[in-house]
């Protein structure tokens, strides 16, 4: 039988060696994948020189405040329209649907004006009624083109040059635009109480009219209202909020400081507690569909309902109490089984986590210019969607070929170079931004594993120890390593530029009848989902063994994969294991602070209940509480995965350079050898 020692090893293709001189990561280095390194200082240069592009070309106010059909904006300080900030439609039947009135692509004449209309009027009506008096005309013009003052003009010359809107509805402001006031009066659409209503022509209209040209429109009117409450309640909750959110820092600083001393024992609690805690919810899910499913009215379901802004409406449902109770068992069962057959995993996992609680201890959307194009009244004109100047518009024979032909602001671009590919710009942009945030995330990770591996393979802990292992590892990680970790970055980048372009193509074939082709993205989405998890599981991996070795990326990468695939069960196991370890940690911090959120929020605690604001909802300080408080937990708890993985990855190596004997002793701990020894002999 062959001795450890004499497995193939995977850094230079023959038997690892045992290297007495050997003390954990490698001080003579020399830089690593030059090339990329070159190539992605380039790329940041570039990026700054493409900011600066974009800054020059670029104005902020094309997407803060929305553009009438001249390219104005409303509501911009020291314009004409500074009082005027709410963009007016002069027919809004024209447009399709909601998404097509916010991005400006409605095929109407479009106004800065201050206040939407409040009342339903026709120009025709209001012709009529200007032979008694100029009140209708002087309230009807504050939506005509600015400088238009002829009342009298014939109804069809208004509506063909469009100096005013045909006919004006009750409207409210909605993302600084006007729309029609829906109101849902039993069970029936109406605006300001009326179904049907009439137009310039005499043409009777009817309110399904508006609701179809908008789209989702009553939609997003109750979003904003609720939007509207959800402000309101954060306005009125934002100190107990972060005071919630300290509570969850203070927990989670106690709970690693406590992993130093008791890891073993504050591990095993957080398991036992987090089994009771769902099985406490198990019963009190059980109790509550018991009791639900005895009263009438109780069996409605949750479809039948429909979206309900009011939460607990759903908490009286049995078939709501149904799924949280099937969802509990299910948590249940799973945390369970994995207890019950990797038990001896999980005993290697809390020792990695005790020896890591001891290293732990121990250390361009708004460039360009206003573009107008020819909006033509007739479908058949030949100068439809054709550029235009508007200061040129009226000297040339447009008008005329085309009645009713107007030149209006249509978006943001241009014809230079710059502007015919903003596009790829935009993407670039994209790119370079996931490359840079996955670079710094690699830099992060590469610098942990440096620190931690100089504890591993220190032969005398602490004498051994670098005196600033985290600086030492950081200082080597941007002197040497900066090209490997860019490839890295860049590789992963990629994988998510991919995905965040499926995504997109997703949502644009969203109602397609093509099902083969979104069958065919969704598999597409999968797979890539699963490329990108592998890629991060292997540049973790690779990060390690380059903060290590010092070696290039494409060699770490390989040396970390054969070494990984050498001990795969090991991988498939223990290394999940300490995973889900550290996630019911995470979860237990962001539970327990979670319940005594619920409990403040709700008015069961009697000492602080006068202290307790009134809410619309709330869930809505309630899940950002629990939503902040696992974020720092996971926060805190990285810095421990990063630990555990660099360990987990020494102790194979370790297994592989040593057999244990007085020549060549594991450098790993006692009671970590002890308890894998104890496992193998299982």
């Amino acid at each position: 039988m062959a001795r450890k020692s004499d497995v193939p090893s995977p850094y230079y293709g023959e038997p690892s060696k045992f290297d007495p001189t050997f003390r954990g990561p490698i001080s003579n280095r020399s830089c690593t994948d030059v090339f990329c390194c070159v190539i992605f200082i380039i790329v940041i240069l570039g990026y700054i020189a493409l900011g600066t592009v974009a800054w020059l070309h670029g104005d902020p106010r094309k997407v803060i405040y929305p553009t009438d059909s001249y390219g104005q904006f409303c509501g911009q300080k020291g314009t004409p329209n500074a009082k005027k900030s709410i963009l007016f439609y002069f027919n809004i039947l024209k447009c399709a649907n909601p998404a097509v009135l916010i991005n400006l692509q409605c095929p109407t004449t479009q106004m800065c004006v201050s206040k939407c209309p409040d009342r339903f009027a026709t120009y025709t009506d209001m012709q009529l009624q200007y032979q008694i008096t100029a009140a209708p005309w002087e309230y009807y013009r504050l939506f005509c083109k600015p400088g238009f003052n002829n009342p009298t003009k014939p109804v069809a010359q208004v509506l063909r040059d469009e100096d005013c809107p045909s006919m004006i509805v009750p409207s409210r402001p909605f993302l600084q635009r006007c729309f029609p006031d829906f109101i849902t009066l039993n069970g029936t659409l109406t605006v300001a109480k009326r179904t049907h209503f009439k137009d310039a022509l005499d043409k009777a209209r009817s309110v399904t009219e508006l609701r179809d040209a908008a789209n989702g429109i009553t939609g997003l009117v109750d979003a904003k209202e609720v939007g509207m409450k959800i402000v309101e309640d954060y306005a009125a909750s934002w100190n107990w909020i972060l005071i919630g959110l300290v509570i969850a820092l203070v927990v989670s600083l106690i709970f690693i400081l406590l992993l130093r001393f008791t890891a073993g024992l504050l591990l095993w609690f957080t398991i036992i507690a987090v089994i009771l805690v769902i099985a406490y919810g198990i019963w009190h899910c059980y109790l509550e569909f018991s009791l639900l499913r005895q009263q009438p009215g109780a069996d409605v379901t949750i479809v039948d309902i429909g979206f309900q802004t009011d939460v607990t409406v759903y908490l009286h449902l049995s078939q709501t109490w149904l799924i949280f109770l099937i969802a509990l068992c299910t948590i249940e069962a799973s945390i369970l089984i994995i207890l019950i057959f990797l038990r001896r995993r999980v005993w290697i996992a809390i020792a990695l986590l005790r020896e890591g609680s001891n290293v732990t201890h121990r250390f361009l959307a708004s460039s360009g210019d206003a573009i107008y194009k020819v909006m033509a009244a007739e479908p058949n004109c030949m100068y439809a969607n054709k550029t235009c100047d508007p200061e040129t518009f009226n000297k040339t024979n447009v008008s005329k070929t085309c009645p009713g032909a107007q030149c209006t602001f249509a978006f943001y671009g241009g014809e230079t170079p710059y502007h015919r590919y903003l596009f790829i710009l935009q993407l670039s942009n994209l790119l370079i931004f996931l490359w840079l945030v996955n670079f710094i995330i690699a830099l992060g990770q590469c610098t942990l594993a440096g620190a931690f591996a100089s504890y591993y393979w220190a032969r005398r802990k602490p004498q051994d120890i670098p005196t600033c292992p985290l600086f030492s590892s950081f200082s080597r990680a941007i002197r040497y390593h900066t090209g490997s970790l860019a490839f890295g970055a860049l590789i992963l980048a990629l994988v998510q530029m991919a995905r965040v372009i499926l995504e997109y193509l997703d949502s644009k074939l969203k109602g397609a009848s093509n099902v083969a082709a979104r069958f065919l993205l969704c598999c597409l989405k999968c797979c890539f989902w699963c490329l990108e998890r592998f890629i991060k599981f292997m540049n973790r991996n690779a990060y390690i063994m380059i903060a290590i070795y010092g070696k290039c990326f494409c060699t770490s990468a390989r040396d970390a994969f054969c070494l990984l695939m050498r001990n795969v069960v090991r991988v498939a196991v223990l290394d999940r294991v300490t995973d889900f370890l550290l996630f019911l940690g995470k979860v237990l911090i962001a539970g327990s602070v979670g319940v005594i959120a619920f409990f403040f929020f709700t008015h069961k605690i009697p000492i602080v209940q006068e202290d307790v604001p009134t809410l619309h909802y709330y869930w809505v300080p309630l899940l950002t509480v629990i939503f902040g408080s696992y974020l720092i937990a996971h926060g805190f708890f990285s810095v421990y995965a990063m630990c555990v993985d660099t360990l987990f990855l020494c102790f194979c190596e370790d297994l592989e350079r040593n057999d244990g004997s007085p020549e060549k002793p594991f450098l790993m701990s006692a009671e970590l050898h002890s308890i894998l020894r104890k496992t193998e002999h299982h």
